[in-house]
């Protein structure tokens, strides 16, 4: 049996992390070393933090890159109809395009 003792030294939002201590065997032990040893990880605590964000992305408990980038997309879209709104951008007819950008369309 191994006990890993994890220290997170880092914030995050401006929290500290407090101390983990996790007590492994078995197939768990196991299979943690493994993945250290193969090279997967350079330490059993990164491998256990990787583990509890993949665990988190499964149960839609953090988001996925996808999930953020849509996100920003759609700050993106509303600052241009804010925009277009307020008459800081202006919208061109697909003519207006037309005219301004010829080589677009040949």
């Amino acid at each position: 049996m191994i006990v890993l003792y994890i220290y997170l030294i880092y914030s995050i939002n401006g929290e500290n992390m407090t101390d983990v201590l996790v007590h492994l065997d078995g197939s768990v032990e196991q299979t943690l070393n493994r993945l250290v040893e193969c090279g997967f990880f350079k330490t059993k605590a990164e491998a256990v933090r990787a583990g509890i964000l993949t665990l988190g992305r499964e149960y839609h408990a953090v988001k996925s890159r996808e999930e953020l980038l849509d996100e920003l997309a759609v700050e993106k879209m509303q600052k241009i109809d804010a925009e277009i709104k307020a008459g800081k951008r202006k919208l061109l007819t697909l003519d207006d395009v037309r005219k301004k950008y010829p080589e677009a369309f040949e």
